[in-house]
């Protein structure tokens, strides 16, 4: 992968951070991966069926070995096959932990959004499970679908995919979420439900223009750090294995709605976008067309990119990769290349 902007480190220079370490065991399939950490142990959930089941999950105890878990839905809901017909699977789950709030009941959880849609079509839903723990050996462990979060359909400003959990620093919930169509949006939350608080509307933050109405941006992830709202997006085309040219594309804001502008001043709402990660123009990299990232911030103040790339190695299968995101003495962000 590229390296961008360890030349700004000066005397913090990135290249003098020990390398990490590869990952190993349950790696693949992983496609638009999401990172969270409960206890003494890490989870990903990613597209990718295995077994049939709708979602991948796994599981790692040092961030390096991945083991297998069960699916924490066994299947598409009624609800998503009668909102998009033909959809068999779902995509691009996003996982966060919301305190004392979760489907109006009491007791700590988690959310997980995820997407319900058919590969090039806007026809697109996004729905909301919920379980009090992420550990399938930790009593009362389960997840419960509760439907419908938002939806497209042809013709609408947004295509429902990709959704993207955050919350500001008042205590307000959003969802980021867009493909395509319209570009990335924004959406207040009821923090009760998890779903879109009365009245609200989706908002475009980001965009892209190709001439040929392409707009191929996606996969929304916003995160929090010094007094910035940072807005991680995916730039060009995921899923054609090594000729992937997915990329990340970062922006920053004062406020969650924006207006996010990149390193050198452009709207993110126009196309902007400061390269985060991207494999080498010379096909020299292993990891092929890295995108759909989510960041995690761990208990040592140490932020971890996670994302997906196609492996050169292994006919381009689509693989996890998690990177240290380190922050240069201009205050952006940067990632360590990890080991192959």
């Amino acid at each position: 992968m590229v390296l961008v902007g360890a030349v700004a480190l000066g005397s913090k220079a990135l290249i003098s951070a020990p390398r990490e370490t590869a990952l190993s065991g349950d790696i693949v399939p992983a496609h638009d991966p999401v990172l969270i950490r409960e206890g003494d142990r890490y989870y990903v959930y990613s597209t990718g069926q295995r077994d049939r089941q709708p979602l991948v999950a796994r599981t790692s105890r040092d961030l390096r070995h991945w083991a297998p878990l069960p699916s924490p839905l066994p299947d598409l809901p009624d609800w998503a096959r009668a909102a998009v017909p033909g959809a068999r699977e779902m995509w691009a789950p996003d996982i966060a932990q919301v305190g004392a709030r979760v489907g109006a009941r009491v007791g700590d959880g988690y959310r997980l959004y995820y997407s319900v849609s058919r590969f090039g079509t806007q026809h697109s839903a996004i729905g909301l499970a919920t379980a009090t723990t992420l550990d399938p050996d930790a009593p009362g462990y389960g997840w419960r679908d509760e439907g419908l979060v938002i939806a497209s359909r042809e013709g609408d400003p947004y295509n429902a995919i990709d959704p993207a959990f955050v919350r500001d620093r008042q205590g307000g919930e959003w969802l980021s979420f867009g493909s395509f169509w319209g570009g990335i949006q924004l959406i207040r939350l009821d923090p009760w439900s998890g779903k879109p608080a009365a009245g609200a509307k989706p908002r475009m933050i980001a965009r892209r223009d190709l001439g040929d109405k392409t707009n191929a941006i996606e996969a929304p992830f916003i995160i929090d750090h010094d007094g910035w709202y940072w807005l991680i997006v995916s730039f060009d085309f995921c899923c054609r294995g090594t000729r992937s040219s997915y990329h990340l594309r970062i922006g920053r804001a004062r406020s969650i709605e924006g207006p996010y502008v990149d390193r050198s001043g452009r709207a993110m709402r126009e196309g902007g976008g400061t390269m985060l990660l991207q494999a080498d123009a010379a096909g020299r990299d292993r990891f092929r067309g890295p995108g759909h990232a989510g960041v995690m911030r761990d208990r040592d103040g140490r932020h971890y990119l996670v994302h997906h790339a196609y492996d050169a190695a292994a006919g381009g299968v689509a693989t996890l990769r998690i990177e240290r995101l380190y922050w240069d003495e201009a205050g952006w962000p940067v990632v360590e290349k990890a080991a192959s």
